[in-house]
């Protein structure tokens, strides 16, 4: 120690007698210490406790940047932190929901079919139009304006594009100004000029055809993604041709003669044919050749503003 004085410093061992010069020999060995007595103290043979499990290990700093240092574990980890995938946010932890094996029978998941809804059933249960298909499909609605709007908007707000065939365009013009919400959604045209649609699978469309007692011939016709609904004011000549080629038909409130030309087409039975005279405004009987129900449509609030309440006659 430079500047005062110290304990010096021990010899270094020199060579070992009978060791070549330069080489060290063995070193000596050393003697045990003799073991301490006393209170404390373990003998030999004296099992040793336990050792109580260390605290927990310090933080370790992670760099800049988040990443973890020499390629290791991450810092998470270290920590004992459940390790996270992904860049999501942690969301709330909540207790797991029990149940009983004697409640799940109050369990239950509502599922319905797919489609435009256009009304209730009897049990109040929602009724449902699949417009879009993969294949043609015809409707004939044999019926009121009003019900042939609702459908139509009911449609565009499923996503489909709703191009009208019309020679009364100021009747849809309101509608077709408030579905669109500055999207052409539901478009008008002239009788008999309606373009190709392009229907797909991403965007099927409906064409609305609202041309009167004796529609003409449409240059657009059902092909698939793309659906014909007929608008058929009243049963007229043409009716009987239209009702036997449609794939769905809808009937609301025709006089008596009108409903006996209808049940005959549709092979209807008699009690209903006695019926479709005194339907109500809201009311349509939905058939086919192998089934029929009656649906009510119920008006929301915003189809109550646009259309007014349902009616029949316009």
């Amino acid at each position: 120690m430079i500047g005062g004085q110290g304990r010096p410093a021990p010899a270094a061992p020199g060579p070992t007698p009978g060791a070549p010069y330069g080489r060290p020999g063995p070193a000596p060995r050393a003697t045990p210490a003799p073991a301490p007595s006393g209170p404390g103290t373990l003998a030999l043979g004296q099992r040793v406790p336990a050792a109580s499990p260390p605290g927990p290990a310090p933080p370790v700093p992670t760099p800049a940047g988040g990443g973890a240092p020499g390629g290791g574990a991450t810092a998470g980890a270290r920590r004992g932190v459940r390790a996270r995938f992904g860049f999501g946010l942690i969301g709330p932890r909540r207790d797991r929901h029990v149940l009983r094996a004697s409640q799940l029978s109050a369990l239950s998941l509502p599922i319905g079919d797919d489609g435009v809804v256009v009304g209730v059933d009897q049990q109040q249960r929602p009724v449902t139009l699949a417009l879009s298909r993969p294949a043609p499909y015809d409707v004939v609605l044999v019926g009121g304006l009003w019900t042939a709007q609702a459908l139509a908007l009911r449609a565009a707000g499923t996503g489909l594009r709703v191009a009208v065939e019309t020679g009364r365009a100021q009747s849809w013009g309101p509608l077709v100004q408030a579905a669109g919400g500055g999207h052409p959604c539901m478009v008008t045209h002239e009788v008999g000029r309606v373009a190709p649609q392009g229907p797909s699978v991403r965007g099927p469309v409906l064409v609305v055809r609202d041309c009167g007692m004796r529609p003409p011939r449409g240059r657009v016709t059902s092909t698939p993604w793309q659906s014909v609904l007929t608008l058929l004011p009243y049963v007229s000549p043409v009716a009987p041709r239209l009702l036997e080629h449609a794939d769905l038909v809808g009937i609301q409130r025709v006089s008596p003669d009108e409903a006996s030309a209808v049940g005959r087409v549709l092979a209807l039975p008699q009690a209903d044919v006695n019926a479709l005279s005194s339907l109500p405004d809201e009311v349509t009987l939905w058939c086919t050749r192998r089934s029929r129900q009656y649906v009510t449509i119920r008006a929301t609030d915003i189809e109550t503003a646009l259309l007014g309440t349902p009616r029949r006659v316009d």
